[in-house]
């Protein structure tokens, strides 16, 4: 039997390297078999002890982008979260299309009056009988993780903004929910107090069911940074613009052309939007 090899994640922690996990990734990105295959053989072909699992994804990226660009564009969905900073407002603006595709009102950035101070609130939703307080933890750097500090920390705003809105006569007969939403994940300790707080936590991959990346597979709301074909530079005079989601570009040459992407590759960025971002 082989020994495992050993990689480095962004953490610095050593562990053994899952090739189930990689053709698990390159699969849900929609990915063919062959396809797949083609990738595993050529990143085990080039692997070696402590490389570090950044270097994987971007070999195994860099690949599936020359077969298969829609397929790229889904699987580089992590890295492109983290590339709507340096600002967490990109990314407080992209958790509120998320809960507007849910069916909530939404408002992002506003201040609320609680009952001992004002609040600023990163997202405020409401659908039927539920207001939300929300609050996005974004990072730019792998390996970010929210800690209980900052659990607790969020919890005293929202008890603050909660006893407050029990006085205020239109929303006193509503259920109030306090809730952290982050590109990376939670310690334990952070768990542990969010769930015995009440507080509804959302990372990356927590909770198994509703995590941050199957809400946006299902949404298909896809950050415009996660398209290939256009440059780092494009990707930011559109956030500039405050466009945020790829589906606010299907069909929009002209905003294309008004970023500077060159007419070559709007088509080709037409194509990834048509094929990833729009249901």
């Amino acid at each position: 039997m082989n020994e495992p090899i050993y990689v480095t994640k962004a953490s610095g922690e050593l562990v053994p390297f899952e090739v189930g996990k990689l053709r698990h990734s390159l699969s849900n990105a929609g990915a063919s078999s062959q396809i797949i295959e083609q990738i595993v053989a050529e990143v085990l072909s080039d692997i070696y002890p402590s490389i570090s699992t950044k270097k994987i994804y971007q070999k195994a990226f860099s690949l599936l982008k020359k077969q298969h660009r829609p397929a790229a564009v889904r699987y580089n969905l992590k890295k492109a979260i983290m590339e709507l900073g340096p600002s967490g407002y990109p990314f407080e603006r992209f958790v509120g299309e998320i809960l507007k595709h849910e069916g909530y009102d939404v408002e992002v950035g506003v201040m609320e009056k609680g009952h001992c101070i004002m609040h600023e609130v990163d997202v405020l939703a409401e659908k039927d009988n539920q207001r939300i307080m929300v609050e996005c933890k974004f990072g730019n750097k792998a390996g970010k993780k929210v800690t209980s500090k900052v659990s607790l920390y969020i919890h005293s705003r929202f008890r603050d903004l909660a006893r407050e809105w029990g006085r205020t006569p239109e929303h006193s007969n509503k259920a109030y929910k306090g809730w952290v939403v982050t590109n990376g994940s939670f310690t334990d300790e952070a768990i542990k107090y969010g769930v015995c707080a009440g507080l509804h936590l959302i990372g990356w991959d927590f909770p198994k069911q509703g995590s941050l990346k199957q809400l946006i597979d299902i949404c298909h709301l896809y950050p415009v940074t996660a398209l290939t074909a256009i440059t780092k530079a494009e990707k930011q005079r559109l956030l500039d613009r405050e466009i945020v989601l790829c589906r606010e570009l299907d069909g929009r040459e002209d905003i294309l052309h008004d970023v500077h992407v060159p007419p070559s590759r709007i088509r080709k960025a037409l194509n990834e939007i048509r094929h990833v971002c729009v249901e």
